[in-house]
């Protein structure tokens, strides 16, 4: 399954209502969610869920219940779900998920996933994942992940040849924005297979219209939506994910 060249991330794995009142929380809410940014012009979900206290959880049948739900309301729209550990899951719980439901896309952060000391696990766990037909988009916040990214395809613990990634531009533990000049930088570092990586880009902040603009620009795909920030480019609070949607969709 390629990238979608527009994914929305609707609500992300700390957001609350507290952060916006229109954060979907629960499956039916998400999934509601989904088909108004997909009428707004996103071809993608970055789908996470919540438990009944509105937590981060990672669950095989809530995800099949999700999958199934999208499938049925929104067909035309891929669906990529989120290994993310937010503090609570190991690498095993991790990777587990994305081998027990084989979904057709999942995304990892490899800074995360390389917390297992062992690599063999590691190459089983992308190997498997690929045999099973799941898409798997490499997260990369920093020139180390790059690093690591690069490690793992030079000792095959990847499989060789095209590879899904996504540049996250900013920082939401220190609250910075991105900028545009980052992507630059990630581009740059991943110059010499480039041509093999269907990439795509995030951006922390009120800049995210502009980062995401430039990355279509350099002929990248895009991730937009409340998870990263909830500001319109002129400043204002969109009122929904869709709004973000149509205005990163327009030209």
């Amino acid at each position: 399954m390629p990238l979608p060249e527009i994914m929305v991330a609707p609500n992300g794995a700390r957001l609350s209502r507290a952060d916006h009142p229109a954060v979907p929380l629960t499956i039916a809410e998400t999934v509601q969610e989904a088909e108004l940014c997909f009428r707004a012009g996103a071809t993608g979900l970055h789908a996470h869920l919540r438990d009944d206290m509105g937590g981060h959880i990672l669950d095989v049948g809530l995800y099949r219940e999700l999958l199934d739900e999208m499938a049925r309301r929104v067909p035309a729209m891929a669906v990529q779900i989120t290994t993310e550990a937010v503090g609570r899951y190991a690498p095993r719980d991790q990777c587990d998920l994305v081998l027990r439901l084989a979904p057709g896309a999942a995304s990892v952060a490899v800074r995360e996933l390389w917390r297992d000391p062992e690599e063999t696990a590691l190459a089983d766990f992308y190997h498997r994942a690929a045999e099973g037909g799941t898409a798997i988009q490499h997260i990369l916040y920093d020139a180390q992940d790059i690093a690591l990214f690069m490690h793992l395809r030079q000792t095959g613990t990847v499989p060789p040849g095209s590879a899904q990634v996504l540049f996250v531009l900013g920082d939401y533990a220190r609250q910075r924005r991105g900028r545009p000049a980052e992507l630059d930088a990630r581009l740059e570092a991943l110059a010499p297979i480039l041509p093999e990586l269907d990439w795509a880009a995030c951006a922390f902040g009120a800049d995210e219209t502009v980062c995401l603009r430039a990355a279509r620009a350099r002929g990248g795909k895009i991730r937009v939506g409340f998870e990263n920030n909830v500001v319109n480019a002129d400043g204002s609070i969109a009122a929904s994910n869709a709004v973000r949607v149509a205005e990163v969709a327009s030209p």
